[in-house]
């Protein structure tokens, strides 16, 4: 290749590196901008902060951050209240015009009762008409049978007892507020040396004409209540540090409203401000994890699908805080807060999962009016069950990382609400109930979204390999009926695959299920592959070089259309695609030479090469140096750990030389790590035995070329 290809593949690599990078800022972009909007759409408090009106209910405890003494308006104003009304209203001085203009009216009453009675030509119905006629006095039918009836001298006696009665009434101060009062009292004025009858008719003549003699002073009870009020000293309101303002339950009061304005607790008007505080915190938290992930899991992260379900994840989390914490008191502490980190824990790295629980904290702790508190209740659940569900290779990992999730948060619970005396031993206990509950949903929740995640958006999780390496899985059995020995190779290479995984760091389980599938495509045709032959009946020796190579070539193909049909994971079918490269078949490549007497120009190399795509990963990379390894080590037998050693660096040397392990990522100390790995495991399942000597010679056929052989046994992989 000359300088200017060079330069030109250069070029071409940092364009396809830049537009990665770009990919990955504008997918999390994207989700940053979601968030954003997501905060916008519910206005919510900042720390500390409530929204709260007059005659609301308070729906959580409101404590005061710190000691604080001021004036308050609202007490001062009550205690002027009271004040003024302590006030005793002012009348003026008994009027006694008024006590005259009484007097005199039951005067001409008691005369016009004396002009009735003397009425001789009236009847007697028109008599008693004409006394209920009277306008101050209410004279029923029994009341004016017994006026007419009295004998004269009564009736004068009644005359002058009223008229006595009236005038010691009216002596006294009345005011209009003591009228009933003074009504009560008559009957003790009537002398005791009247009948019971005719101390009756004084009492309802008298009644009727007592009136209130004392008039209220409106300004001059005004003008006192105004001196009262003036008089009271300004009332200050205290609290201490931690003192309840205002309890859960209890309905807002102005008291209320101006303790929490004084601590600039109340929500502020300006909504557009804390929509842009917000956005600057998530902003900083979203550029957090871009970096974070840019510089640790860009190979993880790059795939679009990660990306966009990160995001929704985030965005979801976000708007869940938004809804369970502001204004509440017991929900924040069931959000499922380990959900997030054990996720994304599984799908991409423990790290991630650690790094996304640090992200809710800090925006639960913005949330929450006990801001330090939930920020530790989130983060430490968080960074928990991502620490203990790792890659969840097991099932039960779910199980118990919800169980230490639950754990953790019930010992947030205790450190902070235990020794607080605000709260109660029954609100103690529905916290600590909620913390556990909170874990066990979280673990929940986790199994149930991984699965969805790994059905709608096609990205392959541990959940799924563990399904794919069960040994009765349709595609298996169908590999171990139809072709049993490519079956029992699959499983060797799957066992030295895994182990050099797990010694670089790479995924040891998808590696496993990778090898597992790889030679799938032999189960169509698998008397073409030497591992599933009869010994000594070569099928390829009746056919042409091409024609062999083809039919070698075409199980990989053939392993990609049942991969499909069996609904594979890419990843999965990615070791079916990868696992030779572009490697050519060499014995046939060889064999197709020699028949033209070496002419490499008469021989298309094309048609002996498989159709790649050469190893993109290290797991495919591993299964191709562990297939070739396994097949060499079954053709040539070497029978001490030097002769393995040589077998497998050749293999590893050939695979590098040839450009097939170009891009991965594998270092030179990968390769040697995988070296030692295969040889380990190559020493214990091929160890050399002892030999011992044969009763009898036995004439045996001639074994083919050793380098024949062992091309042959790779080639037919």
């Amino acid at each position: 290749m000359d300088e200017t290809s060079l330069r030109f593949h250069s070029i071409k690599n940092r364009f396809v590196q830049l537009w990665y990078a770009s990919r990955l800022w504008l997918i999390f972009a994207a989700g940053i901008i979601g968030t954003i909007l997501s905060f916008s759409l519910s206005i919510h408090t900042q720390q500390g902060e409530v929204i709260l009106s007059l005659n609301d209910v308070a729906p959580q405890d409101i404590l005061a951050p710190y000691a604080f003494s001021d004036e308050s308006e609202v007490l001062t104003e009550q205690a002027r209240h009271r004040a003024a009304t302590l006030v005793s209203p002012i009348y003026d001085p008994p009027d006694s015009n008024v006590s005259r203009q009484q007097i005199n009216a039951l005067q001409s009453a008691l005369n016009f009762i004396d002009a009735v009675r003397a009425d001789t030509h009236a009847t007697h119905e028109q008599q008693l008409d004409d006394l209920a006629a009277i306008a101050d006095i209410q004279i029923n039918q029994e009341t004016g049978e017994k006026l007419l009836n009295l004998a004269d001298t009564r009736w004068q006696e009644i005359k002058l007892e009223s008229i006595s009665v009236l005038e010691q009434v009216m002596r006294r101060e009345i005011r209009d507020t003591e009228l009933k009062e003074s009504k009560r009292a008559i009957p003790a004025l009537v002398s005791i040396s009247m009948t019971q009858d005719q101390a009756s008719i004084v009492i309802h003549l008298v009644n009727g004409f007592v009136a209130a003699n004392a008039k209220f002073n409106q300004d001059a009870t005004t003008s006192a209540s105004d001196q009262a009020r003036e008089a009271v000293i300004p009332v200050t309101q205290s609290f201490a540090q931690g003192e309840t303002i205002i309890t859960r339950g209890e309905v807002v009061t102005a008291l209320h409203i101006e303790a929490l304005e004084a601590y600039g607790l109340l929500k502020p008007q300006n909504q557009w401000l804390e929509i842009a505080l917000f956005s600057l915190l998530v902003i900083t938290l979203g550029i957090t994890l871009i970096l974070y992930v840019y510089r640790t899991n860009q190979k993880a992260i790059l795939e679009p699908r990660f990306a966009f379900a990160t995001s929704i994840l985030f965005i979801i989390t976000s708007l869940g805080l938004q809804v369970m914490i502001p204004n509440h008191i017991v929900l924040p502490y069931l959000f499922p807060a380990a959900t997030l980190p054990m996720l994304l824990a599984v799908l991409i790295e423990p790290s991630m999962g650690i790094l996304a629980a640090f992200i809710e904290g800090a925006i639960a702790g913005y949330l929450a009016s006990r801001g330090l508190e939930l920020c530790l209740y989130v983060m430490i659940s968080g960074i928990i069950g991502a620490l203990v569900i790792g890659k969840a290779e097991r099932l039960s990992s779910f199980f118990w990382a919800g169980l230490a999730a639950t754990i953790s948060s019930a010992a947030i619970v205790i450190v902070f609400r235990f020794p607080d005396p605000a709260t109660d031993l029954a609100g103690k206990a529905t916290l600590l109930g909620t913390a556990i509950v909170s874990g066990l949903i979280a673990a929940s929740l986790s199994l149930g979204l991984l699965i969805l995640i790994g059905n709608t958006m096609r990205i392959t999780t541990n959940l799924q390999l563990i399904e794919l390496s069960r040994p009765d899985h349709p595609l298996l059995q169908l590999l171990l009926h139809n072709a049993p020995g490519s079956y029992q190779h699959s499983l060797q290479v799957a066992n030295l695959a895994e182990q050099a995984a797990r010694t670089i760091g790479a995924n040891a389980l998808l590696t496993r299920v990778g090898a597992l599938y790889h030679d799938v495509g032999k189960t169509l045709h698998p008397q073409y592959f030497i591992e599933n032959q009869v010994p000594g009946q070569n099928i390829h020796e009746q056919l042409d070089p091409a024609t062999s190579a083809s039919v070698i070539i075409r199980h990989v193909s053939d392993g990609l259309e049942l991969a499909h049909k069996y609904r594979l994971p890419e990843q999965v079918q990615g070791f079916i695609a990868e696992h030779h490269g572009t490697m050519e078949a060499t014995y046939q490549y060889r064999k197709a030479l020699e028949a033209v007497h070496g002419d490499r120009n008469r021989v298309d190399i094309r048609a002996f090469s498989y159709p790649g795509p050469r190893p993109r990963s290290r797991e495919t990379a591993i299964l191709m140096l562990a297939d070739s390894s396994e097949a060499k080590m079954r053709a040539d037998k070497p029978q001490n750990e030097k002769a393995i050693d040589e077998l497998v660096r050749s293999v590893i040397d050939d695979r590098q030389s040839k450009g097939q392990l170009s891009r991965t990522d594998l270092t030179l100390k990968d390769l040697d790590a995988i070296r030692q790995s295969f040889v380990n495991t190559f020493k214990s399942i091929y160890h050399p035995r002892i030999h011992y000597p044969e009763a009898t010679a036995a004439k045996t056929e001639p074994a083919p070329p050793k380098q024949d052989q062992a091309e042959l046994e790779t080639d037919s992989k």
